[in-house]
């Protein structure tokens, strides 16, 4: 590998964007595609693929073969509420291969006791998410149905590229949560990137069912997001 193309790989993985080194097999000739970069690429459709999946691979394509090496950031979760349901959907979001944080100010439930293996903080959001540098590759998700702690919470995901963003509460919940973010400025098309009811609809009803289908509409969003924006175009 050049050193021009090290380093810049260095840099855009420092940066926690994703960037793909294509080699052609036959030439041994490298180029690196930052994510930037992807949609103008020949390999476009390829490179798009292998970034969404997070795997690295061979492609025999009509220009020729070429090996896609993939460095992606490992994926975060952020959780505002040290409730039932966190507790059930951190080791779950461990076992998958995210860097789980848990945001409380309440000490009685954010508590190494309860949250053993996982980052607790608890303090406001104003004060414990700044720090954690929420981006693209972050899900997160707000649970505690109490909107002094949500409602920051939720302004400052709005603001920042996470891929997810999801809150607990009912419907009429939510109407109610849309009217406060609308009244603190939040357009309707960033509000409309909240998942809510969040999780997908599998019928759940105890901590754990609902910690499963949160993590699932999570992981739907993080590897088929492509699709879902094909299909709607």
């Amino acid at each position: 590998m050049k050193l021009d193309i090290l380093r810049a790989l260095n840099a855009e993985r420092e940066a926690r964007r994703a960037v793909v080194l294509v080699t052609d097999v036959a030439s041994g000739t490298q180029r690196l595609v930052k994510a930037t970069d992807v949609a103008k690429d020949p390999l476009r459709e390829l490179i798009e693929k292998h970034i969404r999946m997070a795997k690295s691979g061979m492609e025999e394509t009509p220009q020729g073969k070429f090996f896609l090496t993939v460095y992606v950031p490992s994926p975060k979760l952020v959780i505002t509420g040290a409730v039932h349901i966190s507790q059930a959907l951190a080791p779950v979001g461990q076992l998958l291969g995210f860097d789980v944080t848990i945001v409380d100010p309440r000490t009685a439930f954010a508590s190494v006791e309860r949250f053993p293996d996982v980052k607790v903080i608890a303090e406001w959001p104003d004060v414990a998410l700044p720090p954690l540098n929420v981006d693209h590759y972050t899900a997160f998700v707000a649970l505690t149905h109490d909107p002094k702690i949500d409602d920051p919470a939720l302004k400052h995901a709005l603001s920042r590229d996470c891929f997810y963003i999801g809150a607990l509460g009912s419907r009429k919940t939510h109407a109610k949560r849309v009217d406060r973010l609308k009244a603190a400025g939040i357009s309707e098309r960033d509000i409309g990137r909240i998942h809510a009811p969040i999780g997908l609809p599998i019928g759940a009803v105890s901590p754990a069912e609902i910690a499963l289908a949160i993590m699932a509409e999570i992981t739907q969003s993080l590897r088929l997001k492509a699709e879902k924006e094909a299909g709607a175009a």
